[in-house]
């Protein structure tokens, strides 16, 4: 495409009002727009086309009215969703970045976006891989699975783990990483097909389905007769509680997510944080884009896993934008198997 080329159409997933529950597909619309081609004159943006958009569940926070206690703000209604992608840019003032660059990093739901903080963006540097594990493994669901699990966890060798919503874009790298480390690793899904996914394909010890068990508790003494030296939180409320029953004293939790807790009017109680004090528990919530200095670091780790099948990656592919609503409701109630994808436009 021309440099600086003119109007366009632009295909939008807009948010058609704040979201309170469980989202719908009508809570969205598919609109069509128009853009310029051309970055403005006298600012450093880019407009870029998108390729690839990553499904996550945390976008359901930011369809809420602005909340103070939210590391994102809401977003606006009537305006187009925005989220992680992969992008090619198509113009650009910005000196870091030049037509025909490969780019992950925030965009809009859309066809094309303008940028206006291309900080937020990466040059993608490694293409004998597909780009679409930018939006998962190579992008912030890998670089979270390593933070939190390398930096956050402090893992040792032998330690036992737990994963929750295992199978999910972030889950089932932390298991993979806790495998190459030596440790024995339990995860818990909502599906048969996912467990089956966790135990042959990613290597887990083993893994159950949380939606058969009648007592989380019971289910975990099954698993860590022991105790659990390191938890990976993903999902909260009564998994959270049971866990901190059978967590070792000096054990750690790396609090990623909360998906249980996310379309309820009222989060649930936890009950059992006594066991912080009496099991000497460190426990911390983090945020990836703390670590993403570490991310030249992770990809020299992550590059070589991948291409020697150290590490094995599962994307569950939605696609078309028009596909893209169906997809975000979806991870809500597991649909998804693997990291949820939306493919806009394949180069």
């Amino acid at each position: 495409m021309a440099k600086g080329g003119g109007e366009v159409s632009n295909k939008q997933v807009l948010l058609k009002d704040y979201v309170v529950g469980f989202p719908k597909e009508t809570d969205m619309v598919l609109n069509t727009g128009t853009i310029s081609l051309k970055a403005p004159e006298g600012s450093e943006a880019i407009v870029v086309k998108n390729l690839y958009l990553s499904c996550v569940p945390y976008l359901r926070s930011r369809m809420t009215k602005p909340d103070r206690h939210s590391y994102f703000p809401s977003f606006t209604p009537g305006s187009a969703i925005t989220g992680l992608g992969v992008a090619k840019v198509v113009d650009s003032n910005n000196p870091k970045f030049k037509e025909g660059d490969l780019v992950w990093g925030m965009t809009g739901w859309e066809e094309y976006s303008l940028i206006t903080m291309p900080e937020t963006l990466f040059k993608i540097e490694h293409t004998d891989v597909p780009l679409s594990y930018y939006t998962g493994i190579l992008g912030t669901p890998g670089m979270t699975a390593y933070a939190g699990f390398h930096e956050v966890c402090s893992p040792k060798e032998g330690e036992t783990v737990f994963i929750s919503a295992a199978s999910g874009a972030v889950g089932q790298f932390v298991g993979q990483f806790a495998k190459l480390m030596g440790c024995y690793v339990v995860g818990s899904a909502g599906s048969k097909e996912k467990i089956d996914l966790l135990k042959n394909k990613f290597g887990f010890d083993e893994a159950f389905n949380y939606k058969e068990e009648d007592d989380l508790d019971a289910a975990l003494r099954r698993y860590f007769p022991e105790g659990i030296d390191i938890y990976f939180e993903n999902v909260g409320g009564k998994m959270l509680d049971a866990v901190l029953l059978n967590m070792k004293i000096n054990g750690h939790i790396a609090v990623c997510g909360l998906i249980s807790q996310y379309n309820l009017k009222k989060p649930e109680g936890v009950q059992n944080l006594l066991c912080l004090i009496t099991k000497q528990i460190r426990m911390e919530g983090f945020v990836v884009s703390s670590y993403y200095h570490q991310y030249p670091k992770f990809l020299e780790f992550i590059i070589p896993s991948i291409k020697e099948g150290k590490i094995v990656y599962v994307e569950d592919i939605a696609e078309g934008l028009d596909k893209a609503l169906g997809a975000l409701i979806g991870l809500y109630s597991g649909r998804n198997v693997g990291k949820q994808v939306v493919v806009v436009a394949r180069e």
